[in-house]
């Protein structure tokens, strides 16, 4: 489909241009083509058809007005109007609108201008020009869209009209010029660029008279209506004809095109996006605007320059004025002044001595002025600010500029931000075959891999491996690669000639406040991504947020993403965390000794907290002598409104603190901190994450002789083991545990490793046995006063009475438990004690009673694994009633509960549990699919007993089947 605007509003229909009747469907047409091919929302169309008070069925008469234009145009809604949330889409090309054939037709010819070929610039503008029948969108009602464009296309044909008569003067056909120009410079009256070409075609016809006229006449009218004198260009121009210049007679002279870009890089690799997002910038400004200017940002070493000359001179054919390279040494002690910059760049275009103003603003001035009516390409290379920048801007969009800095330049306006990161692992190989060679790398692949390991697939490192091991051609890979392994000597490694990562490194350190560099220095002795709280302990304040901004503006940190909490996290790449971890080493021992543990004191604190607000667990032992430093409040209550959150965001961080500890010999710490995520390692369900932290912790409290801490730690590893029924690991481990307690003279840790070892005889079927442990860990824990505890032990013992068949005798001591549950107001314990309870009853609507009692309260405290435990229990129970229906949905329930928190035994019981019904409901197929799934969890889990029955009762049911 075709369209004009360039005059009354036209389509074209077969082979005939018709316009469009309504007012309202032109004017819908209209604000969709000011926009074409972009979404136009309702909104804006209600305001541009109706203004500020639009109907009240709104919606309804656009759609309306849409579907009749879509009648009225043949138009498929897929294809040419389409409906986009939150309006609307012309899919028109700048070719099937004569706005957007006169705006590429334009260019073409301002180009051909710029690079000194007048013919063809003349048949490019006259072809441009022609599309005009009128005024833009002449018969369309004003809305401030289509007013918008309006201006904007009556703007770009004034300027092309110039464009067209500067290549006629310079084709000697001032004649012409004179012919055109009467009718126009009327419209225009005050464009000074317009008189300037009318009064040289007046000149050269032989009318000097004519020409000072058409001057005077612009003098009075701007003094009258403006205020102001002509420009400078302009009053020059009224010199020449004033004393009949005889270069007046010439044809217009050409600066020759400024080329000032370093040379391309040869083996430039990789960067395709963020290439074609420079290229992409760079070309979507239009002369009348302002200049399309693209900030290129990223850590040291990542190739900003590499990337700014590369696209420069890939781009360069767009720039036949030329194109300008300063390095600003931003990154240098002393960053270049923006006057003598100024001076440079107005050398380079033919402004020098005398005619190069002192004042900074008189010299960025000129230099707008100069570059004004010149296609040109500016790179800033290592820029230090925005007030450094902003002088160096042109002011026109036939200009771009390319920018590259260690620091977002974020205050300055109207620009695009491109960070850069390190290469992708098959780029990295690529730059660094090219520079090495494909047989070397093909001959020892796995000591490639290994040395970009290294150089964390930063550019600049990549390039200095490669060009050391280009330099050394008989060097096996493996010696570089060795050399490399060791971090210590690792940045020592990475120089070649005058190129350094250290040194590369130091450039954006040194600019930056004390503060920033420790705090820098210290983030190095953790490994990341690490929350910005962290830089507070580490240097030993209250908040340290405007010093972790401070990094993040030199690229020295990388934010690594957004966690559970919303919060940002921040990392230090590979080899600036080399460079931090060397840095740190410089400062005095204590210094490095205090920080760390006031970052321990913090993740303590802060994980105590967190666990303060999760269901009540058992496994919270009396606390250590660890030292405890507040955390921020903020923090706190973020992890206090969202512990599950904030432990899921913490989960690997915290794992790396307890190895920190360790790595420091603060044994106390490493224990205590392993242990302070038990209670959220519980509720999820992730013994692997638990079993981590107590081993790491485990060796150094046994390294220290620190026997509570072993004892604590022994307690914990085997109640895992219990869930996992490796019951002869947790029986020493217990014991061992029993034996510390017992020297530490911890009442309450004693009594929770006998209960746990009570637990294992029962699991055993030796109830008798079972019921000494459980009775001689009831007597430990009534001494030490904790009630709680004692709640959930005479809880058990009541189990064990159950499963020994004494039902009374279990029934008196549920109820002791649940009366002692709702005396000390703890509603979890109580919920507990219901739902073992429900025991009592079997199938029988009392059992479902305590049950819905005790889900309703797990429900409310937002402890889904102790709900989805307790859907199960109600599963077996509506099965023990030969009620399919809420067994299968209570059950389907559970195992999703079960999935989500990463508790496979509970999901595998449930999927189990149903597979059993449905065979007893003779539904072979249901069953083979929940048994299947039941079974590949079970031996997912090393679970081989009911693997084992699981897999016979597929098999019973393929011998069916067969």
């Amino acid at each position: 489909m075709r369209f004009r605007v360039l005059g009354p509003l036209e389509f074209l229909d077969d082979g005939e241009w018709r316009r469009v009747g309504a007012a309202k469907w032109r004017t819908l047409l209209a604000v969709l083509l000011a926009k074409p091919d972009r979404v136009v929302s309702a909104d804006r169309i209600a305001v541009e058809l109706w203004g500020e008070r639009p109907p009240k069925t709104v919606d309804n008469q656009i759609y309306g007005y849409v579907a009749r234009l879509r009648r009225l145009l043949k138009a498929d809604r897929d294809q040419l109007l389409v409906t986009c949330s939150p309006g609307y889409r012309l899919c028109a090309g700048f070719e099937d609108i004569d706005a957007g054939r006169f705006t590429a037709l334009a260019e073409q010819g301002r180009a051909a201008l710029r690079a000194g070929d007048a013919g063809t610039a003349t048949r490019h503008l006259d072809a441009a020009l022609a599309l005009w029948r009128g005024s833009p969108f002449e018969d369309v009602p004003v809305t401030p869209m289509v007013q918008a464009e309006a201006d904007r296309l009556t703007e770009a044909r004034a300027g092309a009209l110039e464009d067209w008569a500067e290549a006629q003067l310079a084709l000697g056909e001032h004649a012409e010029v004179v012919s055109r120009l009467a009718d126009f410079v009327p419209r225009h009256p005050l464009r000074e660029r317009l008189r300037e070409l009318q009064m040289l075609a007046l000149y050269r016809q032989g009318r000097q008279a004519d020409a000072l006229a058409g001057y005077l006449e612009l003098r009075t009218l701007l003094a009258e209506e403006l205020g102001v004198d002509p420009g400078q260009s302009i009053r020059h121009r009224y010199e020449q004809i004033v004393r009949a210049d005889p270069a007046l007679t010439e044809a217009v002279s050409r600066v020759d095109p400024v080329r000032q870009l370093p040379p391309d890089i040869p083996d430039f690799a990789g960067r395709a996006e963020e290439l074609a997002r420079v290229s992409g910038t760079v070309s979507s400004g239009s002369e009348d605007g302002p200049p399309s200017v693209v900030v290129l940002t990223g850590a040291p070493g990542v190739g900003k320059s590499s990337l700014a000359v590369h696209a420069a001179h890939a781009l360069a054919t767009r720039f036949p004025d030329g194109q300008l390279y300063l390095d600003l040494a931003g990154t240098s002690p002393r960053p270049r002044d923006p006057a003598d910059l100024l001076a440079d760049m107005l050398g380079a275009v033919g402004v020098r001595g005398e005619w190069i103003p002192d004042d900074l603003r008189a010299r960025a001035a000129l230099y707008r002025s100069t570059l004004a009516r010149r296609r040109m390409l500016v790179v800033l290379d290592d820029a230090d600010s925005a007030g450094q920048v902003r002088p160096l801007l042109p002011s026109t969009g036939s200009c771009a500029v390319i920018i590259t800095t260690r620091r977002p330049i974020s205050d300055l306006s109207g620009t695009r931000h491109v960070e850069l990161d390190v290469f992708e692992p098959a780029t990295a190989r690529e730059l660094f075959t090219s520079l090495v060679g494909e047989s070397r790398v093909a001959a020892e692949p796995e000591q490639a891999d290994a040395i970009l390991r290294a150089c964390g697939n930063l550019p600049l490192a990549i390039r200095i491996s490669g060009a050391k091991l280009a330099g050394r051609p008989k060097w096996p890979l493996r010696v570089l690669a060795e050399r490399l392994d060791d971090e210590s000597q690792r940045l020592d490694e990475l120089r070649v000639g005058e190129l350094g990562v250290r040194a590369s490194f130091e450039l954006s350190l040194r600019s930056l406040p004390a503060d920033a560099v420790r705090g820098f220095a210290l983030l190095g002795l953790f490994c990341g991504p690490v929350p910005s709280w962290v830089l507070g302990p580490l240097l030993d304040r209250a908040h340290a947020d405007p010093v972790m901004d401070l990094l993040l503006d030199a690229n020295l940190v990388q934010i690594s993403g957004t966690d559970e909490t919303g919060q940002p996290r921040y990392r230090l790449p590979g080899l600036l965390r080399d460079y931090a971890a060397e840095t740190a080493a410089s400062y005095p021992l204590p210094t490095r000794q205090a920080a760390v543990a006031h970052l321990l004191a913090t993740w303590l604190d802060l994980a105590e907290h967190a666990a303060g607000h999760l269901p009540p667990s058992l496994f919270r032992p009396t606390p250590g002598t660890a030292p405890r430093r507040l955390g921020p409040a903020d923090v706190r209550r973020r992890a206090a409104g969202d512990p599950l959150g904030w432990f899921e965001a913490e989960r690997a961080t915290v794992l790396d603190a307890v190895a920190l500890a360790a790595d420091w010999g603060l044994h106390e710490a490493a224990w205590e901190l392993a242990v302070a995520m038990v209670p959220y390692y519980d509720l999820r369900s992730l013994h692997q994450d638990w079993l981590r932290g107590h081993e790491i912790a485990l060796g150094t409290v046994r390294e220290a002789g620190n026997g509570r801490g072993e004892a604590v730690l022994l307690n914990d590893l085997a109640q895992v083991q219990i869930y996992r029924d490796q019951f002869d690991s947790a029986t020493p481990n217990l014991h061992r545990s029993l034996a510390l307690y017992r020297q530490a003279g911890d009442r309450r840790g004693e009594a929770l490793a006998t209960a746990a070892l009570a637990t294992i005889e029962r699991a055993h079927g030796r109830y008798e046995h079972a019921l000494d442990q459980a009775i001689r860990a009831l007597d430990l824990v009534i001494a030490t006063g904790d009630q709680h505890i004692e709640a959930q032990l005479r809880n058990g013992i009541a189990r064990i009475h159950l499963a020994q068949g004494r039902t009374a005798d279990a029934r008196a001591w549920f109820d002791e438990a649940l009366s002692l549950s709702r005396k000390l107001g703890d509603v979890h314990r109580e919920a507990v004690v219901l739902r073992e309870m429900s025991r009592l009853y079997e199938d029988s609507g009392e059992a479902l009673e305590c049950l819905q009692t005790a889900h309703d309260i797990f429900d409310d405290l937002h402890d889904e694994r102790c709900v989805a435990y307790t859907l199960l229990r109600m599963g077996r129970v509506h099965a023990g009633r030969r009620d399919s229906a809420r067994t299968a949905e209570v059950l389907t329930r559970a195992a999703k509960v079960f999935e989500r928190d990463g508790d496979r035994m509970g999901e595998a019981s449930c999927w189990q549990l149903l597979g059993e019904l449905d065979i007893g409901y003779e539904d072979p197929v249901a069953a083979r699919t929940h048994l299947s799934r039941a079974l590949r969890l079970w031996l997912a889990f090393g679970k081989h007993e009911p693997a084992i029955a699981v897999a016979a009762q597929l098999q019973q049911l393929q011998l069916g089947r067969s």
